[in-house]
């Protein structure tokens, strides 16, 4: 905002546009977002893919959403996708995060959330339902909590 970067109306923000309002990425972004970064003493881990970056938000829902499962806040992880569908805007067409998590593989996020927890913490470690699915080949469609 010191800069004057207000979006698309007024010089630009994390996007700089042409005459026919195009974006592009800006340089400007970039280098304050860098100049930021080192400030606070963040070191860059150079490009990710998008795959990653999905990865890296979701995984985390996804633990989360097993843990609802194994406490039996909800009966069936198909309850979760709706909720996060219905109640947090989740785009329908992907199923919703327990769903996500089923087309990819558990065995995915479960390595995925490992990699965070060696990065990061505990508080990323896998939970059990999600490392025993997982391990058995199965997905959340196969588990239905038990109350």
């Amino acid at each position: 905002m010191a800069r004057g970067r207000l979006g698309q109306k007024k010089n630009g923000g994390f996007y700089d546009y042409d005459e026919n309002r195009v974006a592009t990425p800006s340089l400007i972004a970039a280098e304050i977002i860098a100049d930021f970064a080192a400030y606070k003493g963040v070191s860059t881990k150079g490009q990710r893919s998008a795959e990653a970056i999905l990865g890296r938000l979701l995984y985390p829902v996804v633990n989360e959403g097993a843990k609802i499962l194994e406490e039996g806040v909800a009966l069936r992880a198909s309850d979760i996708d709706i909720a996060a569908i219905l109640g947090y805007n989740w785009p329908v067409y992907t199923g919703g995060p327990m769903h996500w998590a089923d087309t990819i593989g558990l065995d995915k996020v479960v390595d995925g959330l490992r990699e965070l927890e060696a990065e990061r913490g505990p508080d990323f470690a896998p939970a059990d339902l999600l490392v025993r699915l997982a391990g058995q080949g199965r997905g959340f469609r196969d588990h239905r909590a038990v109350r």
